[in-house]
């Protein structure tokens, strides 16, 4: 094991620069090396956090080609746009370089193919760091259902139901690649945050694998209402066909026959919300009003009003705390996103140190990235069903791993 550890972050937009200020530069055994981005300010900026943060200046560049370049590099953190996620990974793992990768849907099969076969065939692995994995309450959900309290599953549900208007609307002016996807694709084109948990839950290439999905996008309207009411007509995207869909609904079917509900909806105004459904043969669970329903607790009380469990979540953490955040909240929460930040960086760090698989590895990567270019390929066939590909060549049937 690895007293400390090097990193560098590539990629230094609103999430790189946030993760490298509130996370990664508060980790004492890692040391930021490098920094890059494409555009020369945003690379300084990082280079300027290093060094009050440090005292140190890393190597800065535009081309992440010299970032992988630097002597003894461990590690890097990919925070640039989507499409350009998985070549840099490829690129670092042939370098012998670990990647730790933020979220977004792939592009391709073919390219979510090369990932995986990179990775073994260099035996480096590759993170996806899906923050969402370690939310409070989808930890509590795993540990609920590792401990038999939901019983079988049979369904859940998931969404990224977020209000990105003005962040998709003005990318040009910001500099953000949303604007050029919602102008060109139409797909679940962001399914990790609500996918990564429900995965986990239901072991999905751990002794079970999604087998196929449908999808659905309703019309477009709501990026040309915003930009009309925020730039007028003369603005030229406000009568721009975008082809994003405003709603997109995808249905997955799992090897045992559960179903996973998928919702991208971004371009409406809506509160913020996942979305989190858990059904399960004993138990349910509904995130928007904090509620389970044990049956088998409910079932004994005379005279049952289910209204009264609503909000009752917090009596399960009680009992249920994940141990991961009970020693979270014991050492002193910290990190962007409620501390999901922090965990997930903190558990690939981890794994760069301890030379050990991280528990987010390169097939759940693929196939939660897959999820997108497959929408994609369903909604253009007007909801045809369309296979989802098995990452793991089998191996899902014996594979076994904790959730």
């Amino acid at each position: 094991m690895k007293e400390r550890i090097t990193t560098a972050v590539i990629g230094l937009g609103g999430r790189g620069l946030g993760l490298l200020k509130d996370v990664i530069l508060g980790l004492d055994d890692v040391d930021v090396v490098g920094v890059c981005d494409l555009y020369k300010d945003r690379a300084e900026a990082g280079c300027k956090a290093v060094e009050k943060a440090r005292g140190t200046s890393p190597l800065s560049s535009v081309d992440y080609h010299d970032i992988l370049d630097i002597p003894g590099l461990d590690s890097i953190i990919v925070t640039t746009s989507w499409e350009t996620h998985i070549p840099i990974a490829i690129d670092a793992m042939k370098k012998g370089i670990r990647p730790g990768v933020e979220v977004g849907g792939a592009y391709s099969i073919d390219q979510l193919w090369q990932l995986v076969h990179t990775s073994e065939e260099t035996g480096i692995p590759c993170m996806m760091l899906e923050n969402c994995c370690y939310g409070r309450y989808e930890m509590l959900l795993k540990n609920m259902i590792s401990k038999g309290i939901f019983g079988e599953l049979v369904h859940l549900e998931g969404g990224y139901r977020h209000d990105l208007r003005e962040e998709v609307a003005f990318g040009r002016e910001n500099r953000h690649y949303r604007n050029a996807n919602y102008l060109n694709r139409n797909a679940e084109n962001y399914p990790t945050h609500e996918l990564g948990p429900i995965a986990q839950m239901l072991g999905i290439n751990h002794g079970n694998r999604m087998l196929k999905l449908t999808s659905t996008a309703s019309c477009s309207k709501g990026l040309n209402a915003y930009l009309l009411s925020r730039k007028g007509e003369a603005y030229d995207q406000s009568r721009a066909r975008f082809a994003q869909g405003d709603v997109v609904t995808t249905v997955i079917t799992c090897a045992h026959g559960e179903t996973i509900t998928l919702t991208l909806d971004t371009t409406l105004p809506r509160f913020y919300s996942r979305g989190l459904i858990v059904e399960g043969t004993k138990a349910m669970f509904m995130e928007d009003n904090q509620s389970f329903f044990i049956d088998q607790q409910n079932t004994e009380e005379e005279g049952f009003d289910w209204r009264k469990q609503w909000g009752n979540a917090d009596r399960m953490l009680e009992k249920y705390e994940h141990p991961v955040w009970d020693a979270f909240i014991h050492d002193g929460v910290r990190g962007g996103h409620g501390g999901m930040d922090y965990l997930v960086d903190r558990a690939f760090f981890d794994s760069v140190k301890n030379q050990t698989d991280p528990p987010i590895d390169v097939y759940d990567m693929a196939a939660w990235m897959s999820i997108s270019v497959l929408s994609e390929e369903s909604i253009a066939m007007g909801s045809m069903p369309v296979a989802i590909p098995d990452f793991t060549n089998g191996r899902w049937v014996e594979t076994r791993k904790d959730v």
